[in-house]
Order: C-alpha cells, then sequence, then structure tokens
C-alpha cells in the first residue's frame, strides 16, 4: 500500500483544515488507517483511527470532540477533518495503514502500522 497525505497549511487557531490521504494497492479495503502526528522534539502521536468498514473511530483524548476520521473504500482515500485548531495542534501529520489489525481493532501503536504516507505539515498560529 502507498499512501499520499495531503491538504495540510497554515491556519489561525479556532480555523479548520481537512486532510485527505489517497492509497493504492490492494490491501486498503483490509486496513485499519490511522493518522499520526509529530511535532518537534516529540514522539509521534496517534491521532485519530478507523476501522476498515468505518464503522468504528478511535480518537485520543486531546482531539476528540473537534477532530473527525472518515474513509471512502471506493475511492481508497482516509480523511481528518480538524476542527477548532489550537496551536498544540501544530505537526507533521501522516496517515498510515495496519494491514494486519483483527476484525475492528484499531491500535495506538506506531510499531503496528506497516504502511506510513509522506506526511503533511500542520502550522496553528496563535
Amino acid at each position: 500500500v502507498q499512501l499520499q497525505a495531503s491538504g495540510g497549511g497554515l491556519v489561525q487557531a479556532g480555523g479548520s483544515l481537512r486532510l485527505s490521504c489517497a492509497a493504492s494497492g490492494g490491501a486498503f479495503n483490509r486496513a485499519v488507517m490511522g493518522w499520526f502526528r509529530q511535532a518537534p522534539g516529540k514522539e509521534r502521536e496517534f491521532v485519530a483511527g478507523i476501522s476498515r468498514s468505518g464503522g468504528s473511530t478511535r480518537y485520543t483524548d486531546s482531539v476528540r470532540g473537534r477532530f473527525t476520521i472518515s474513509r471512502d473504500n471506493a475511492k481508497k482515500t482516509v480523511d481528518l477533518q480538524m476542527n477548532s485548531l489550537k496551536p498544540e495542534d501544530t505537526a507533521v501529520y501522516y496517515c498510515a495503514a495496519d494491514v494486519h489489525a483483527i476484525m475492528t481493532v484499531i491500535t495506538e501503536s506506531t510499531g503496528r502500522y506497516d504502511y506510513w504516507g509522506q506526511g503533511t505539515q500542520v502550522t496553528v498560529s496563535s
């Protein structure tokens, strides 16, 4: 699976951005998909994940209620709608695919994800 993330940019606090991740390859529909982020000097962290069917989602506490993850299996895309952005959301955002996921299990562990996109920068100014 090859992943290409896009949609990052510079936005003021309180604004919105929509990230998109386009996949190629046949494994997308059986992959749990996740969005992660990495701020300067910090470890990469889980942001949101979505099950194969899209019926289950998971969010880290700091973004729950502000971010929404969705997927379109026909188009092989997974999106992250980010609202009410805060300066602390500033980071490089990565999409990732876990092709060995069991049923609807969405893991937050970076080590469980097999494929990664190149990352897209999100900068939120105060």
